[in-house]
């Protein structure tokens, strides 16, 4: 099992099988989906399908979302990382979207932000990305300074599926300037 980054509290790591019953509990709670347009899981095997969909992307796109797991418990927080999408948002295709989904449990304790800052620095000095990007409800507060923290910058308003959005930006320039420590 690969682990992709670590700070002092969380590890990002492949997504794997056994993770299935702690994903199916996050993506399961009707909480967790208020700001997604999303219906929540009815059962484990609906976990099991998107864990292989994840593993998949993995050998197809060479990236996909990791698990978050927290270093002292070995809990599976949720899952975070990177995304490349090839579909056109805001006028892009074929780049990289960091985010997160977190176990309600792990709401408000910084999980989501510092996945996204130990992300975003595997953007740049692993992958050596130019730019990263993400989208959020206008509505979710709490993502939205979770990534604001993570240093990316608001840059436009946009309807995403039907959902008002706002749209991340953070360049290697601005990367760089800003030196985010996680």
């Amino acid at each position: 099992m690969k682990t992709f980054a670590e700070t002092d509290r969380i590890i990002l790591r492949e997504i794997v099988a056994t993770d299935a019953p702690a994903f199916f509990e996050m993506d399961a709670d009707p909480e967790v989906h208020t700001y997604l347009g999303s219906t929540p899981l009815e059962s484990i095997d609906q976990a099991i399908a998107a864990i292989k969909h994840i593993r998949a992307q993995y050998g197809e796109l060479g990236i996909g979302r990791w698990a978050i797991v927290d270093k002292e418990t070995n809990e599976f927080v949720g899952w975070g990382g990177l995304k490349f999408r090839q579909d056109t948002v805001n006028g892009h295709t074929n780049f990289y979207d960091v985010g997160y989904r977190l176990r309600k449990k792990f709401w408000g304790k910084g999980y989501a932000t510092e996945s996204a800052k130990a992300s975003i620095r595997y953007a740049f000095e692993t992958l050596k990305l130019d730019a990263v990007f993400a989208l959020a409800n206008v509505d979710n507060i709490a993502s939205r300074k979770a990534l604001l923290k993570s240093g990316l910058k608001i840059t436009a308003e946009l309807t995403h599926e039907g959902i008002a959005c706002h749209w991340f930006e953070i360049s290697r320039a601005d990367y760089e300037s800003v030196s985010i420590k996680v």
